[in-house]
Parts: C-alpha cells; sequence; structure tokens
C-alpha cells in the first residue's frame, strides 16, 4: 500500500471525486464506441499513425478546443469563487491549484496548438508544397505535445496539480513550499511538450525556405506563411531556453541541486530570467500568426491585396528582435536598478511602433474596400478595438515607475486577456470559421457565427474591463478572497458575469459544429469565400497529395492573379507523385515518453530506466529504418481529380 499512497491526492474534494468518476466513465464510453463500431483499425490507419499534415493540423485543433473547455472551467471556477467577498466555494489551495493550471493550459495547451493546427494545415497548402519538409517528425511533434498535455492533466487525480502559478517561480516551485508531485508535473508536461514544439519550428523553417512553389521568392509569401516562418524562428531560440530551465528545476526538485535555491549558492531570480526569456517571445510566437490569420482574412473580404505588404514584413521582423530585449519588464519590482528597468521600459515602448503599424496597416486595406462582414471579417474587425485597448494598457505597464502601482494587481491580469484573447483567441476563432470549409467541406452557419462573435466579444469587455477598476483599486491578483469592506465585490461579479457570457458564447461554438454538420450545404466548391492564396487553389476535400501539378506563381496573392488577370497557375501535366508512408513510430515514441514523464515525477527510477532504453531504442530503429514511401500513379491522380470536380469543386 506504500507505494500506492504517493498517488494519492493530498488536497481531495468531491469536485475532484467527481472528475475521477467523469474521466473513467469517458474512457469506457470511447473504448467501447470504438469496439462496438469497430474504428480500432480505422483509427490506427488513418490517424495515430498519419504523417498528412492536413490531419496533424485538424488533430492539433481538436486538443486545442478541448483544452479550451479544460481551461475555461478552471476560469469558471475562479471567478465564481471571487464574484462575492469572502467565497468559501474554494479553499486557498484548491484556488492555487486552479490559477496555475488555467494559465499553463490556456497559453501552452490551447493557445498553442491552436497556432500549430493552422500552421500545419495551411502553410504548406498556401506555398505550394505536397507536405511539410519532415512529415514523419511533424506527427511526432503533434505527438509529444499531446502527451505532454495529457501528463499534466492527469495531475489533478493523480498525485496533485501543481500550485506555483503557471510561471512556477522559485523558491515557491521548489519542495520547500511546493513538496507534493505537482510541480513535478509542470517540469516534464511542458518538458515534453516543449520538445514537440520545438521539433514543430525546426520543420517549419524548413519547410518554408526549402519547398516554395515555383515562382514564389520570400517577398511573394502570403503574410500568414510569413507570420509562421517568423514564429518558427522565435521557436527554435526561446524554446531551448525553456528546455534548459526545465531542466534545471528538475534537478533542483528530484535531486537536491541548487540552481534556484536561495542558499549554497542558488538564486531563485535566474529562474525569473530564464523563464521570460522564453515567455515574453512565446506571447510573440502566439501573436504573430495570429496576426497573419487577421491579414488574410481581413483582405480577402475588403476585397483589396494587403496594404504597406513590405511594412507588414518588416514590422514582424522588429516585432521578433525587440521580443527577446523586454524581458525584465516582467519584474520592474524585483530589484532591478533605475537603469535597467529604464532600458527596458523603452525597449518595451518601443515594441508598440511595429504593433500599431500593423493596425494601420489593416485599417488601410479596409480604407475604400468593398467589406463582406462575414464570421470570420467580424471577429478580426472586432479584434482591432478591444486589442487597442489591451496595448495602450501595456505601455502604461511598461512605465517602470507607474509599474510600482500596477504590478501583482488584477490591472496587469486585465490586461493581459485584453491582449491574448482578441489578439490570439478571436484570430483562432476567425481561423477556424475561415479555414473550416477547406478542413471539412462545409460552411459553419453565419447566423450562429456572427451571434457568438458578438457574445464573446461583449463578454470579453464585460469580464476584464472592470479588473482594470479593481487593480487600479489595489486587488491583488493570486489572491482566493477579499473582505466586503474593499469594495471589490461589484467589479468582481461584473467579472463574473462576463465569464459566464463568454461560457455561453463557446458553448454556442459547439453547437454551430453540431448544427452546421448536420444542415449545412456541401456544394460549396473549392473557394467559396473567394479568396486569394493558393490554399484554395486545391480541391475540396484536398487530396492527400495537395496539388495534381505544382503551381507556379507571380504574385503573393497566386490565386487572385489567377482569376482576375487570367495567369495559368499550373501550367505543367499530371506526373506520377511521391509521398511519404505512415508511421507507427511517432505515436509508440510519444508513449514511451508519456511514461519516462510520468517514472521521473514520482521518482520511480526502474522505471525511468526502463523507459529511456526505450526511447533510444525507438531512435535507432527509426535512424535504421528504410522507408522510401509511396507514389500515386497518373491514372489515380485523374480519378480523383475528375471525382473531386464532379463535386463540384471549382
Amino acid at each position: 500500500m506504500e507505494f500506492f499512497e504517493r498517488f494519492a491526492i493530498p488536497h481531495p474534494s468531491p469536485v475532484i471525486y467527481a472528475s475521477m468518476v467523469a474521466i473513467g466513465l469517458t474512457v469506457i464510453a470511447i473504448i467501447a464506441g470504438l469496439t462496438y463500431f469497430k474504428k480500432w483499425g480505422y483509427l490506427w490507419r488513418e490517424w495515430l499513425t498519419t504523417v498528412d499534415h492536413k490531419r496533424i493540423g485538424i488533430m492539433y485543433l481538436i486538443s486545442a478546443l478541448l483544452m479550451l473547455f479544460r481551461g475555461g472551467a478552471d476560469a469558471i471556477m475562479m471567478r465564481a469563487q471571487l464574484a462575492v467577498p469572502d467565497n468559501t466555494l474554494l479553499d486557498a489551495q484548491h484556488y492555487n491549484e486552479i490559477f496555475t493550471t488555467h494559465g499553463t493550459v490556456m497559453i501552452l495547451f490551447m493557445a498553442m496548438p491552436f497556432i500549430m493546427a493552422f500552421m500545419n494545415f495551411v502553410v504548406p497548402l498556401q506555398i505550394g508544397a505536397r507536405d511539410v519538409a519532415f512529415p514523419k517528425l511533424n506527427a511526432l511533434s503533434f505527438w509529444l505535445f499531446f502527451m505532454g498535455a495529457m501528463l499534466l492533466n492527469i495531475s489533478f487525480v493523480i498525485g496533485g496539480s501543481p500550485d506555483a502559478g503557471w510561471t512556477s517561480y522559485f523558491p515557491l516551485a521548489g519542495t520547500e513550499f511546493s513538496e507534493s508531485v505537482g510541480t513535478n508535473y509542470y517540469m516534464f508536461s511542458l518538458q515534453i511538450a516543449g520538445l514537440g514544439t520545438l521539433m514543430t519550428g525546426i520543420n517549419m523553417v524548413t519547410t518554408i525556405l526549402r519547398m516554395r512553389a515555383p515562382g514564389m521568392t520570400l517577398m511573394k509569401m502570403p503574410m500568414f506563411t510569413w507570420s509562421s516562418l517568423v514564429a518558427s524562428i522565435i521557436i527554435v531560440f526561446a524554446f531551448p531556453v525553456l528546455t534548459v530551465a526545465l531542466a534545471m528545476g528538475s534537478l533542483d526538485r528530484l535531486f537536491a541541486t541548487n540552481f534556484f535555491t536561495t542558499s549554497n549558492g542558488g538564486m531563485d531570480m535566474l529562474w525569473a530570467n530564464f523563464f521570460w526569456v522564453w515567455g515574453h517571445p512565446e506571447v510573440y510566437i502566439l501573436i504573430l500568426p495570429a496576426f497573419g490569420i487577421y491579414s488574410e482574412i481581413i483582405s480577402t473580404f475588403a476585397r483589396r491585396n494587403l496594404y504597406g505588404y513590405k511594412s507588414m514584413v518588416g514590422s514582424m521582423v522588429i516585432i521578433s528582435l525587440l521580443s527577446f530585449l523586454v524581458w525584465t519588464h516582467h519584474f520592474f519590482t524585483m530589484g532591478q536598478g533605475a537603469l535597467t528597468n529604464s532600458i527596458f521600459s523603452i525597449t518595451t515602448m518601443a515594441i508598440a511602433v511595429p504593433t500599431g503599424v500593423k493596425i494601420f496597416n489593416w485599417l488601410l486595406t479596409l480604407w475604400k474596400g468593398k467589406i463582406t462582414i462575414t464570421t470570420p471579417m467580424l471577429y478580426s474587425l472586432l479584434f482591432i478595438p478591444i486589442f487597442t485597448i489591451g496595448g495602450v494598457t501595456g505601455v502604461m505597464l511598461g512605465m517602470s515607475a507607474a509599474d510600482y502601482q500596477y504590478h501583482n494587481t488584477m490591472f496587469l491580469v486585465a490586461h493581459f486577456h485584453m491582449v491574448i484573447i482578441p489578439g490570439v483567441v478571436f484570430a483562432m476563432l476567425a481561423g477556424f470559421h475561415f479555414y473550416w470549409p477547406k478542413m471539412f467541406g462545409y460552411i459553419l452557419n453565419e447566423k450562429i457565427g456572427k451571434l457568438t462573435a458578438w457574445i464573446i466579444s461583449m463578454s470579453t469587455l464585460l469580464a476584464f474591463m472592470p479588473m482594470f477598476f479593481s487593480g487600479l483599486d489595489g486587488q491583488a491578483r493570486r489572491a482566493y478572497t477579499y473582505s466586503e469592506a474593499t469594495g471589490y465585490g461589484i467589479w468582481n461579479m461584473l467579472s463574473f458575469i462576463g465569464a459566464a457570457g463568454l461560457a455561453v458564447g463557446f458553448a454556442l461554438i459547439v453547437y454551430n459544429v453540431y448544427y452546421s454538420t448536420r444542415y449545412a450545404s456541401r456544394d460549396i466548391g473549392s473557394d467559396p469565400w473567394d479568396a486569394r492564396s493558393l490554399e484554395w487553389a486545391t480541391n475540396t476535400p484536398v487530396p492527400v497529395y495537395n496539388f495534381a501539378v505544382l503551381p507556379e506563381v507571380k504574385t503573393s496573392e497566386g490565386l487572385w492573379d489567377a482569376k482576375k488577370h487570367g495567369h495559368n497557375l499550373f501550367p505543367g501535366k499530371y506526373e506520377e507523385i511521391h509521398m511519404p508512408n505512415n508511421s507507427g513510430l511517432p505515436f509508440i515514441l510519444s508513449c514511451i515518453f508519456f511514461a519516462w514523464g510520468f517514472s521521473f515525477i514520482f521518482a520511480m527510477w526502474i522505471p525511468v530506466i526502463i523507459t529511456t532504453i526505450g526511447i533510444f531504442a525507438c531512435m535507432a530503429v527509426w535512424s535504421f529504418q528504410k522507408d522510401y514511401g509511396y507514389h500515386i500513379p497518373v491514372k489515380e491522380i485523374e480519378k480523383t481529380e475528375n471525382e473531386t470536380n464532379m463535386r463540384g469543386a471549382n
């Protein structure tokens, strides 16, 4: 029994026990459903072993939506706890666990896979490629991310959730103050998922630089591809810092080293520096592809080419450079001198300039455009004013002297959410509606979609605008309760109502998917939005090979150029196409990584050794495996193209 006691929850509650039951029943239902409908073979052949960038993108999308609701449940519980003074819905420990997992899940396991979903699905299509540069590595990237996410999400039912905040500052995250295995879960789940993200960054950089269609120079790439390239380069430079920091933190917790301790030569602020050297570029890893999606949508529905293409590219490059020069603004109040704070204040405010260039370029694209208000366009238009509020308050926080008033208050929470929700979540929802027809062959209902966009945007303002006022009035973040005498009650009740409105909005998205799946027309062609770039030039559904003939482009808007100026986009003829084989190795290797991380979390050293050997064995098999892929003959290509044309593809 002593062996099993280590897996017990240190702070159990009825909610956690109910979650255990729900998880168990869900697993049983999934297994029963797959068995009853005899779908195990289909699941293995078509999804678990796939190396198709489109299917991998869809799996990222499904994962992101699941994590959105997982993190959203945490948010609702936090806002319910703070809705009234002296509330006892959650105790201090459970509140700490919930705000820790909320931040970690939303940033790393919701926003990141949303970005990766569109990178994977769209980028190869936009550049006229048949897949990414390293298809099998791409599959491993997804499964490592997925296993990292699952590892974190079992923590609250096996061993206990992390409770040191999503930044996991030391010494709070050390064994002295975080005795349970919760922080171990944090360290190893992020380590495993981070490896997958780093592989994706390398893969995307290689794909974009080496696999573009004939005629597509760097300055003729669509804006989303540009944003994905810049974000991927940031990933390559930023994520190794997180990898090293997590390794050092794990060594401190498991082997009593002293990297981040407050004694024996350790330095707790070293963790804060490492974390934010990664953490602030991470914000732009999320924001830049989101800006790319807005650029694609705004130019499509304004019926105009994107204003200031070169300045948009230049501003992204400048943002990527400055993103590595602002990290200290996260701890202006933690002891740096006035000179250091002044330097980082300047770089922080400077990064607003290229961001402002983008805002004005979008507005000038809209100016005199023939604007069509669709659901993706509505999200894009609502983004601009709400994001501007978040950005302006960011400049306020960037003033180091004033930050002594704002820091560690709800003002900071409001700023962060007013940047990330319109800047990233709105973009993901806009892209979700925009690219859904290309992914699944039908358009999501526009009436439900527009209603949802308004509900989510107004609820965002209602949930977070009050926090600016309560924060300026002194309400501390990360505090699980407050007294009635503070006067914070009205602001927190308004925020709770806004959070409930966001929950309604996200529930409507699920209903829209259900409704549209049942009733939407499948006769939409391959270009239902009259779009401008190459992903809309291929058939719907997209064949496994993407393009029967590789396109040749002359501008950054290859499809628009072909439609309006008569350019022959596909001048070649059908030829045999080489494609990569599916592989089960990425999935198997990621499962071993999951077991490896779980073993480390609970310091089970024999399983650690066994799984480490298993990891290297899989890598050896991968290295020496001779896999030459397969060829699709011309007759099969002609048959596929004819069938899709008969279904109404343009």
